[in-house]
């Protein structure tokens, strides 16, 4: 059975301070840090930074701050989450991860993935016309790229490659896994390539999202490619009681939810619908044992061995984002292990 792995995912969420100041983007960018080290400290597997190019996210360059963290933290996996590859240059993405890899001591972590944001697309000159055919063909060179051979490749979205040789050459090759949000087609792909596939679960049941992961399954069956490892990623926050939890959250996401939702039609978000979330759906949210609870029983629904929360979302105080790291490391992920480990040894 593969070791279950906990991690925390941020995009950078622009924080205020406990006077309720916003913090500028240097500072938040400096915070991020901050937690992750914390994270580190506090024994989770993994750190996961996403990119944006948003106002109310700080984090742009996943990689450039996970080189800074990789200096000031000993064993956690340094990870994106996720790397738009779509609107990125595959050799570009390939040296930079490899650097933080180097700098890391092997502990860096590419999660590509096709963005669910576009603003990328349009700052970085590309047509989201194009938006399937830039991910299939930048998807088969990061591929070849990963045998740290020369690469001979030719598409339509980029210039072709002929016998080129990428440096610099990692110690023990870069991991590097698939993000999918829920497309049958993405789930397949990563399959196709041999990929370890996260999964991003942010509303509704989780176990709805059982099909993919068997369809993951089936797919590298019978496509004869290996069998990578399965996550899942949702969002959620720590807190000492599920009521300072609850009340501590739901202003920040609220206000996050709304601004997104603004852009894409959503209607204003709800207490009732946020309440009902936690209970029934995707938001994790409560003390140590309530997130601990609900993770354990994803996991086991899904069958996956890696679970990373994602725990900012809006404009919370930095200090109740710093309580949510310490207490997710140090209380949950031993809970959400043993409670794991004592249905394992279960009878049937």
């Amino acid at each position: 059975m593969t070791a279950l792995q906990l991690g925390l995912d941020t995009f950078g969420d622009v924080p205020t301070d406990d006077a309720g100041r916003v913090l500028t983007h240097p500072e938040a960018i400096r915070q991020v840090l901050d937690e992750a080290v914390l994270a580190d400290q506090s024994g989770i597997d993994v750190i996961a930074l996403g990119e944006h190019h948003r106002p109310e996210y700080s984090v742009s360059s996943p990689e450039t701050v996970l080189a800074g963290i990789a200096t000031r933290t000993e064993r956690i996996t340094l990870a994106s989450g996720v790397t738009v590859l779509s609107s990125d240059d595959p050799v570009r993405v390939f040296q930079r991860f490899a650097t933080v890899d180097a700098l890391s001591g092997g502990r860096a972590q590419v999660i590509l993935g096709r963005g669910s944001f576009t603003e990328s697309f349009p700052l970085f000159g590309y047509d989201l016309a194009d938006y399937d055919v830039l991910f299939e063909e930048k998807i088969e060179l990061f591929h070849q790229l990963l045998a740290e051979q020369p690469v001979t490749w030719s598409g339509t979205t980029r210039p072709a490659l002929a016998d080129a040789d990428v440096f610099p050459k990692t110690a023990g090759g870069l991991d590097t896994w698939v993000g999918v949000g829920g497309s049958p087609q993405s789930v397949v792909r990563a399959a196709r390539y041999g990929l370890p596939l996260m999964l991003a679960i942010i509303g509704g049941e989780p176990e709805r999202f059982r099909p993919y992961v068997d369809l993951y399954r089936r797919a590298t069956e019978q496509l004869g490619t290996p069998e990578g490892r399965i996550g899942m990623h949702s969002p959620g926050f720590v807190a000492d009681t599920d009521a300072e939890a609850r009340e501590t959250y739901f202003p920040s996401y609220q206000k996050m939810r709304n601004t997104i939702g603004a852009l894409r039609g959503w209607p204003p978000l709800r207490r009732a619908e946020f309440d009902h979330e936690i209970e029934n759906g995707s938001l994790y949210v409560g003390s140590p044992e309530t997130v601990a609870r609900k993770i354990a029983a994803s996991v086991d629904a899904l069958d996956v061995s890696r679970f990373d929360l994602v725990y900012t979302a809006g404009p919370q105080t930095v200090s109740a984002r710093l309580r949510a790291v310490e207490l997710f490391g140090t209380q949950v992920a031993p809970m959400v292990r043993d409670l794991l480990a004592s249905r394992a040894g279960s009878p049937a």
